[in-house]
This record gives C-alpha cells, sequence and structure tokens, in this order.
C-alpha cells in the first residue's frame, strides 16, 4: 500500500449547506475545491456493499478507477478502529511509460436511505505506475460511522449497509510536470535544456546565466572574445564560454565554481546572496570591451505606484518643469525655466528591463523589497516612447523572451528564470539545476506580485480573512525587439562554437570519464609504491619515506597503478622495465606497520610466489596496509640472487652537522655476529672519508627514542633485524659542538631527530591581499616548540620586514578563512598557536599583515584614522592616531586639535561623529567613550563646532542636514548639524545655510531644499522660500536634505549590501 496523509480537512461547512451525494455536480463543487487546473474528465461511480461487520480485511470495487477499501483499516492503522480507503488505478503495469494522471477525488461513506449524511475526504495526487494508489488510512473512526453523530438522527452506516462513492476530476497537465516529485526527473531529456548547480547562495548568477545563454546572439558574442591562451580560473570570458558550452552539450546539471574563481571570489562569496541586477551590470562591463556588436540596453522602472509596465514607461519619460526655485542653470544665459525629461532615439534589440523592486524605506532604515502587483504582458509596442524623428521603417514591437524572479524578501528567499528559449518553443522554468516546463499563466500572473486578480488562492490562503501578497514576483524582464528575433535567437550550428573550445573540452571530457572508469574500477585495483636507492637519499624524515605523517606531507615515490588480480611475476617484470633493470637484478621487500608505529621492510618477495596474485602477496605480507609499500633492492652480481646466510639489511643516515641534513646513505648486509663497529671502516669508504675517521653510531628505534650504540656489541646482541635503520655521524671535539650549539644549530642527531618529530610546514599568506611578489605566499618548516617570536623572526627575515611589525591571523582549517589575531604578548608555542582544530590537514595556514607600528603597540593601543571637515562641512584630510585603547574619544579631540587649524575667533570645540548607514544623519560621540569600545571596523569624522550652535538657546531648534542627488538612496558628502530659528522664512535660513557649508552662490543656485519625514513613505516635500521649516514639528529622525550633483567624491550605497566585484 503506497500511503497516505491523515484526514485532510475539507473547506468549512454551512450548518444549511445541505447537499445530497447522488446529486453530482452540487457535491464536487461543494467538497472538490477548484485548483485552478481545467478539467479533462470527470466521473462519479458508486459501490453499494452490505454486512458491514463480515466483510473481508480487503476489499478492491469493480471497476478500473477501483476504490481499495479496508473496513476495519489495514496494517499501518490500529485494528478494528478505523476505515481506510484509497484510489486505486488499476493494473499500471499495462500502461504505457512514463504514464502518469493528475487527479483530484473525494471518497465518500454515506447513509443508503439518506443521502445528505455521509463522511467525506477529498486530495489530490499525481498517479504513476510506482504510486498508483492514494487515499486516507485514517478514513473515519468505525464507532462514529455506526452511530448517528453531530446531530443527525441516522448513522453512516445504517443496517451494516452503506454506498461507497467515489468523485475524480482528471484534470489538464499541459506542461506534464503537474505535482511531479523530480525523483528521477531529466532536465534534457523532457526540455532539452540543463540546469546550474547552486554552489549555496547563487541562484542570483544562475538565474541570469541561463538569460544570457538563451539569448543566443549574445553566447555567439561570448564565443568570439579570443581565450586560446587563457586559463579558465583567472579568465571571466573563458570560464564563461566553458559554462556556454557545457550548457550545450551535457546531459546533467552545470557546475560554475570555475567561473566564480575567474570573478576573484572567495568560496564565502558563493554563499552570500548578491541583487542579480548588480551582478548584470558589473558582469557586462567586464565583457563589454571585449565582445562585439551586442547591444543590449538596462532600463530601470519603477514600481511603486505604477500598475503595469506602460505605467513604468510613462514615468520613465514623463516631463518635469524646472521652473521657480527649480530653474536651470543655462550655460552663458543664467537661470531659465526648462522641460527636463527622458526621450529614446531608438531601442537596442534586446531589453533588459529592471523592475525596481527594492527600495530604501525611510522609517525602517533600511531597504525594503515592494510586492505591489505590477502587470507586463507578452508583447508591447514602445513606438510612442520614441523620438519623433527615430527610425520607423519596422515596428517597435517587443517580444517577452525573459522573466527573472525573486520569491522571498530583501534578506533572502530565491532567484529563478523564466525563459522562452524560441518564438515557437514553450516557455521553461530554469531553477538551478532542474528545468520544467510551464503555463502563460506561470509566466505572467504568478510573477506580476501583488495580490491574485480573479485568481485561484493558494489552499495556505483560501479560508483566511484577508489576502498576503505574495513574495514572488518579476525584478528583471528581458525583450527582444519582434523584427530581431531571427538574428537574436538565430539557431546555433557547430560552426558557432570556438574550435579550441571544442577540442579543450571535448579532451577533458575524456580524461574525466576516464578518471570515473578509474574511480568505478578502484575496487579491481592496488596502488603500489616503491622507495628507492635515489628516494632514500632524498628523504630527510622518519623510516625510509614518509607515508601518514600529521603534519608533513608524503614522500613522492614512484607509483603504480595494479591489478589485484596481476601476478607477481608480470607486475615485478614492470617493475624491472620501469627503472631500467633486468630482471633477475631486483629483488623487491615489503614494507610493514611494526607495533612501534615504523614502517620498515620486513621480508623479500620469493621468485617462488612468481603465479601468485599481487593482492594475494599484499594480503599474507602486509595485511594492515591498503597499499602496497615496496623497496628496490638492487642485487650487485645476479649470479648470487639471495643475501649472504645470517646477514641483515641494514639502512644508514648521514647526519651532517654542517649543513644541518639528515639522509639515507643506502644500505648494507652485515652478518649477525658481526660487531656494530665493523659498520664503522665500510661507512668510511661509502663516504670517501679518510681511514679512521672517528664516527658515533645511533638506531632509529622509533620517534622519540634514539639511541646511542655501542660498537663492541654485535649487531644481534642490539637487537637489530632486517629493515633497522643506524644513523652516524663525525664524532665532534667538544669545542666544535659548544660553537654549534651557541649558534642555536643541532649537534647531534638525537637534537635533530627530536626538530623532525615536531616540524611543522606552516603556510603564510597575506591577510588583504591576493599573493603577489610583493606579498608573497611562502612556506616555513618550524619546530612545534619554537614560540611566537621565533616565528615572527624566521617570518620577518623572508618578507625582509621587521618581525616586531608583523601581526598574524589563525585560520579555519576547513575553507582558510581567517579566524583570530594572535597576540604576542601571550607568546603561545607553534603547537598551541595550530592547535585545537578537529580537521588535521599536513599543512596550517596562517594570514600575515605587515604594519606601520609596532605589534606591542598595537595590542595595548587604537589605530584609529579621523576625517576632518572643518567648519564648512568640507572634506580636508584624513588624520591618523595611535592612542591607548583605555583613551577617551574626548582624548582624540585633543590629539586632533593640535593637527588641524581651527577657525579663528571660533568655538575651539571639535565634534568627532560616525554616520548612519544611510548617510543622513550623525551619530556622535559623547566624548566619554573608550576608544578600545568603539566597534572595529569604524569610519570616524570630525568638524569644528560652529559658535552659532554652541550659543543656540532653547527657543532654537538643531536639527540634521545631509546631502543627495536626485533620489534619497544617492546620499554623498557628510551630514551636518544645523540651527534652525523661530519664525525665520526659508529664504534667510537658505542664507545661513550658504554661509554654513561655503559654497557660491552659482553652486548654491542649483541647489534645492527637502525636508524628509521619517514617519511617511513618501517623497521628499520640496521647501519653498515663504516656508518656515521651524514649525514643522521635528521627530528625532526628521532631518534636512540638500539636493545637489554630487561632487564630494563620497557617493554611498546607502543601505545596500557587500558589492559585486569581478576580478578576472
Amino acid at each position: 500500500m503506497e500511503i497516505l496523509d491523515e484526514k485532510q480537512p475539507g473547506p468549512p461547512m454551512e450548518v444549511d449547506d445541505v447537499v445530497s451525494v447522488r446529486d453530482s455536480d452540487a457535491f464536487a463543487a461543494k467538497h472538490l475545491p477548484d485548483l485552478g487546473h481545467d478539467v479533462k474528465d470527470f466521473k462519479v461511480f458508486t459501490w453499494r456493499l452490505s454486512n458491514w461487520k463480515k466483510l473481508e480485511k480487503k476489499l478492491t470495487s469493480p471497476d478500473f478507477e477501483r476504490v481499495l477499501l479496508f473496513p476495519f483499516g489495514n496494517s499501518n492503522a490500529p485494528p478494528n478502529d478505523t476505515v481506510s480507503v484509497y484510489l486505486d488505478y488499476a493494473e499500471p503495469k499495462k500502461s504505457p511509460e512514463g504514464w502518469h494522471a493528475c487527479a483530484q477525488f473525494a471518497l465518500v461513506i454515506s447513509n443508503i436511505h439518506d443521502p445528505t449524511i455521509y463522511t467525506v475526504s477529498h486530495a489530490h495526487h499525481r498517479f504513476i505506475a510506482e504510486e498508483c494508489d492514494w487515499g486516507f488510512t485514517r478514513f473515519s473512526e468505525l464507532r462514529k460511522l455506526f452511530n448517528p453523530v453531530d446531530g443527525q438522527l441516522r448513522p453512516t452506516i445504517e443496517d451494516e449497509s452503506a454506498d461507497i462513492t467515489v468523485f475524480v476530476r482528471v484534470l489538464e497537465d499541459p506542461t506534464g510536470v503537474l505535482w511531479h516529485n523530480f525523483v528521477n526527473y531529466d532536465s534534457k531529456k523532457e526540455t532539452g535544456c540543463v540546469g546550474l548547480k547552486n554552489q549555496g547562495a547563487t541562484c542570483y548568477m544562475n538565474s541570469l546565466l541561463q538569460s544570457l545563454y538563451c539569448t543566443r546572439y549574445f553566447r555567439k558574442a561570448v564565443y568570439q572574445i579570443p581565450t586560446e591562451q587563457d586559463h579558465p580560473t583567472e579568465s571571466v570570458a573563458l570560464a564563461l564560454q566553458r559554462v556556454f558550452y557545457h550548457l550545450q552539450t551535457s546531459d546533467q546539471p552545470v557546475g560554475t565554481t570555475e567561473l566564480t574563481k575567474s570573478f576573484g571570489w572567495k568560496s564565502l562569496d558563493s554563499f552570500l546572496q548578491h541583487d542579480v541586477q548588480e551582478f548584470n551590470r558589473v558582469l557586462q562591463d567586464k565583457l563589454e570591451s571585449k565582445m562585439k556588436g551586442t547591444k543590449a540596453e538596462d532600463i530601470q522602472l519603477n514600481v511603486k505606484g505604477m500598475k503595469n509596465l506602460y505605467e513604468s514607461f510613462k514615468d520613465y519619460v514623463a516631463v518635469e518643469l524646472l521652473d521657480g526655485e527649480n530653474k536651470y542653470q543655462a550655460e552663458g544665459l543664467g537661470l531659465q525655466d526648462a522641460k527636463k525629461g527622458i526621450i529614446f532615439e531608438s531601442f537596442p534589440p534586446v531589453l533588459h528591463l529592471q523592475l525596481k523592486r527594492f527600495e530604501y524605506d525611510i522609517q525602517r532604515d533600511a531597504m525594503v523589497k515592494i510586492n505591489d502587483r505590477h502587470e507586463f504582458p507578452f508583447e508591447i509596442d514602445l513606438d510612442e516612447f520614441l523620438d519623433p524623428s527615430a527610425d520607423r521603417s519596422s515596428p517597435w514591437v517587443y517580444k517577452l523572451h525573459g522573466v527573472l524572479v525573486h520569491s522571498g524578501d530583501l534578506h533572502g528567499g530565491h532567484y529563478f528564470a523564466l525563459i522562452k528559449p524560441d518564438s515557437d518553443s514553450r516557455w521553461l522554468k530554469f531553477d538551478d539545476d532542474r528545468v520544467t516546463p510551464v503555463t502563460d499563466k506561470e509566466v505572467l500572473e504568478e510573477n506580476y506580485g501583488g495580490e491574485p486578480l480573479n485568481g485561484i488562492l493558494p489552499a495556505y490562503q483560501r479560508n483566511q480573512g484577508r489576502t498576503i501578497k505574495r513574495f514572488t514576483n518579476a525584478y528583471m524582464l528581458v525583450y527582444i525587439r519582434e523584427s530581431s528575433v531571427p538574428e537574436v535567437l538565430e539557431p546555433f550550428s557547430d560552426e558557432d562554437t570556438p574550435a579550441h573550445l571544442k577540442r579543450r573540452l571535448d579532451e577533458e571530457r575524456l580524461q574525466l570519464e576516464a578518471k570515473k572508469r578509474e574511480r568505478e574500477e578502484q575496487h579491481l585495483f592496488l596502488t603500489a609504491k616503491v622507495i628507492t636507492d635515489d628516494t632514500f637519499a632524498r628523504h630527510e624524515g622518519f623510516d625510509l619515506a614518509s607515508f601518514d605523517e600529521k603534519n608533513w606531507p608524503p614522500s613522492e615515490l614512484p607509483t603504480f597503478r595494479v591489478l589485484k588480480q596481476e601476478t607477481y611475476s608480470v607486475f615485478k617484470s614492470r617493475i624491472a622495465h620501469h627503472f631500467n633493470f633486468p630482471e633477475n637484478q631486483i629483488r623487491l621487500w615489503v614494507l610493514v606497520n611494526r607495533q612501534n608505529k615504523t614502517v620498515r621492510p620486513d621480508t623479500h618477495i620469493p621468485d617462488s610466489e612468481s603465479t601468485l596474485t599481487v593482492e594475494v602477496i599484499r594480503n599474507n605480507m602486509s595485511a594492515r596496509q591498503t597499499d602496497l609499500r615496496l623497496y628496490l633492492d638492487i642485487i650487485p652480481d645476479p649470479a648470487k640472487p639471495d643475501p649472504p646466510p645470517q646477514s641483515i639489511m641494514v639502512f644508514i643516515k648521514h647526519f651532517d652537522t654542517s649543513k644541518q641534513t639528515l639522509l639515507g646513505a643506502g644500505k648494507v648486509y652485515v652478518l649477525r655476529s658481526n660487531k656494530v663497529g665493523d659498520l664503522i671502516p665500510m661507512i668510511n669508504e661509502r663516504m670517501r672519508w679518510t681511514p679512521g675517521t672517528p664516527i658515533k653510531l645511533y638506531e632509529e628505534i622509533k620517534p622519540g627514542m634514539i639511541e646511542l650504540m655501542k660498537p663492541k656489541l654485535s649487531f644481534a646482541q642490539s637487537e637489530i633485524q632486517d629493515g633497522d635503520i643506524i644513523c652516524f655521524q663525525v664524532d665532534l671535539p667538544e669545542k666544535e659542538v659548544h660553537d654549534l650549539e651557541m649558534q642555536g644549530l643541532y649537534s647531534n642527531p638525537v637534537q635533530f631527530y627530536d626538530f623532525l618529530q615536531n616540524r611543522v610546514m606552516i603556510v603564510f599568506r597575506p591577510k588583504h591581499e591576493e599573493p603577489s611578489q610583493e606579498q608573497p605566499e611562502f612556506h616555513l618548516i618550524l619546530n612545534k616548540k619554537q614560540n611566537y617570536d621565533s616565528m615572527a623572526n624566521k617570518v620577518g627575515e623572508a618578507l625582509h620586514h621587521d618581525p616586531i611589525k608583523l601581526r598574524f591571523t589563525t585560520t579555519h582549517a576547513t575553507n582558510g578563512s581567517p579566524k583570530s589575531i594572535l597576540k604576542r604578548s601571550l607568546n603561545q608555542s607553534i603547537a598551541e598557536i595550530m592547535a585545537p582544530s578537529y580537521v588535521n590537514p599536513t599543512t596550517t595556514v596562517i594570514l600575515y599583515e605587515r604594519l606601520d607600528v609596532s605589534i606591542v603597540e598595537l595590542e595595548t593601543k587604537r589605530s584609529l584614522k579621523v576625517i576632518w571637515t572643518g567648519i564648512l562641512n568640507k572634506e580636508e584630510a584624513a588624520h591618523s592616531f595611535l592612542l591607548p585603547k583605555t583613551s577617551m574619544v574626548h582624548d582624540l579631540a585633543d590629539h586632533l586639535a593640535k593637527q588641524v587649524t581651527l577657525t579663528t575667533g571660533g568655538t575651539g570645540k571639535i565634534r568627532i561623529f560616525e554616520i548612519s548607514k544611510d548617510g543622513k544623519m550623525q551619530k556622535e560621540f559623547t566624548g566619554s567613550e573608550m576608544i578600545g569600545n568603539i566597534p572595529d571596523p569604524v569610519e570616524l569624522y570630525a568638524e569644528e563646532i560652529p559658535r552659532e550652535e554652541l550659543e543656540a538657546d532653547d527657543a532654537d531648534k538643531v536639527i540634521g542636514v545631509f546631502h543627495f542627488s536626485k533620489e534619497l538612496t544617492r546620499t554623498h558628502g557628510v551630514p551636518f548639524k544645523f540651527v534652525v530659528k523661530r519664525g525665520e522664512k526659508f529664504s534667510d535660513t537658505k542664507k545661513r545655510l550658504q554661509a554654513r557649508i561655503g559654497v557660491s552662490d552659482k553652486e548654491f543656485a542649483k541647489y534645492r531644499f527637502a525636508l524628509i519625514q521619517v514617519s511617511t513613505f513618501k517623497q521628499p516635500s520640496y521647501i519653498e522660500d515663504e516656508d518656515t521649516i521651524y514649525d514643522h514639528q521635528f521627530a528625532p529622525e526628521d532631518v534636512l536634505g540638500l539636493d545637489h550633483v554630487d561632487k564630494s567624491g563620497r557617493a554611498r550605497a546607502g543601505a545596500g549590501e557587500r558589492a559585486i566585484v569581478i576580478r578576472g
């Protein structure tokens, strides 16, 4: 039984709304709500049952659309207290592949004598072969069916008889995906298109990329950008070409990681929701210089107060009268009455219409989303918005090609695109990795926003007293001029794809397929790693090679992928051929994990095992390892293939005190009975030292256990076995030992092994810049026992920078993002700096900053920059200070006073403040705040307090004033405070304002003045000369706005979010 949910409540029933089960149309109208889909077929079937208590546990009605009845409940429900009933589409196995039916149905049990007494439940479902029955496990409790309820005179089941009726509406499914569960859904098969993977919050980018991709002449233009020599993670053009090509050829969703890397984004940027309109502008700007002939225009249209797209265009071209206080400054003619507006001389073939769904709300001091209803058509004629002299040889009719949709609010939500890829194709919905067909209603009505007109409410709203505005609406529309459609959407041919791109990506696809096959076949193979005398001679560490050290990368060894069923003789032949030796001149030893955690050669593989498989050898000789680790032993005399009897293979390492290195020096065969001291002449000969050179010998037992050996004991007495390692060094006079240790160098292998045990490789990377020649990324090998100062000195040497002027920040092991600043005062060991981490990377990344001041000062002091605006609200200079963190803001003002020129005869007082995030108000400090407590980062400003403000009496009002240009969100400059006097006309107020900001008559004549009220959503109220602004009841956030062109160079994005930057 395929399930279901519990009984679904139907719409509330009116007391007097009595309807009979036998009145099919009335009953369906009451109990089957209109879901907004066309009805393909409607059927009603009734099945009478008697002797209810003697019925079988499961019954099936005699009809194609069968009813499955469990009179006493099915196995999923408590026995004998419920009725379970389901609608079953019979014999789905006989239906064609991909068969489905979307049905809305009501299941009813009614009284056979009075059909107005019944119990009903309704549902809807997409019936498919795998889910061919659907209904209600707990349709009703039996006791409620056998007894009268709700004041009725008769029970539903009377005399153990009842009618079971099913009402079925089969609904049209024009898209083929109505109520689809999308399990095993294939976008390519169903629509011919594939989606884009979401990296975390990149649906805004995906929706735009699909729109640009489907605009074929844009795709062609992107393909024509020369990129043959580019690298995909450094070239936006090449990365975009690659995404487009994959969308063309892949049958799976396409990734965009390469593209975002080419933007210069870190992984974190992919988890930040950005505005798609800004992203489109930045991306187009990046590509514009490289693309030829792709004319597409972005036009920003108002939504608020506009009923539809036509009204938005009318608003865009509306003429504004410039007269009175708002006259136009004409060159050489002074102030003149004028009309200001926009006239289009022409439109490009493709229009990107940006609907202004996001606006600044002054009351909330934040951006908000406008969810008002705003209609747009499939076709719009823009002729009336063109200049009379425009070329009208072809109509200026535009066809809708794409709708980019945002669902949610300002702080998040989801983006998707609705696109019509061809003039005669159906509309498709591109929702990240899924592409589905959609209806015209889903394109238009469902994305107008606001409240539906004569539409069907969603189920969750159906019983509410008022409708809720829809938060899913269009914010960008793509229209194509009808006469340009054949060119813009011209079918794509193979020749349109650059040959180099096709060649490169086809090669990569073959490589990926090979890797995929390799992964799929991995269980058939094992990896063999071979240590040679050459790799041993280069190895500086424990054992013969590094394999699984926590803080050190593994050794680079010759590696072979071997079929587990390959015989040893074939494998040995391959190894001999690879290293250019005859087969009879090599012997392979298997390395094993010893109990003391070392990895050493244990036994050589005898040639008698040549018929065994490599897997059997691995299992028999080194069962605790997944790979096969081998040592390649070269036989000097193939006539004597076996080691001398009673001999041991011992590896030797040389500790060179002058070079401070410990490297492999090969191996020797020694007899067990030989004295350890017998090695000394052999070493002198191998190293070509003077015979008799005094040598000390140490056994490398394991990390932390390096022991001086006694030369007079035999190897057997010293418990030396095959694969053991003996380290040697020249025996130094006491003076040389002392000199080495005075230089901080290691004088014996015990000390050096201790360093090896505690060494770590740390990568140092610049914190605020991409690595470069000036700010390099580099690695250092350090000892975990060393402290902060030792690390700083080493980094200082590498960067040629004073170590005391370096600051370090640890990183998160998972993604490399900054974690916490290291404090020099703690003087932690490197082991403490690296710990604790739940992830154990082989390398640790630490970020560095070059400072202009000592880290000692910085840890006790606060570095602050203050922008000085003087008495006239002009940004004059930035002043930097390094003060104790316990200093007060008034101390900062005192230090600033010594660096700036105050007005002669002025107040001599300084105000330090921040600016509110919308750029409209000062956030003043009292002076008693401790500077160490000011949140970081901070932008501080300071001004000289005017005498007029300082001497203002109780009758005066001190208000905030800010600068903006045309729109309230386009603030610039620095806000300031200003005194408003009782009874003063604004014509006089303006004169004092002009003096306060020191602007010339000519410039000031262009200023407009507006009262900005926080309590309303209105546009600014512009002030006339006769007004007295003192009479306004100022709320704390009400401000005066100066509307003029931005010449400060300090435009602000208002309450916008982090800007999008594309670097590649």
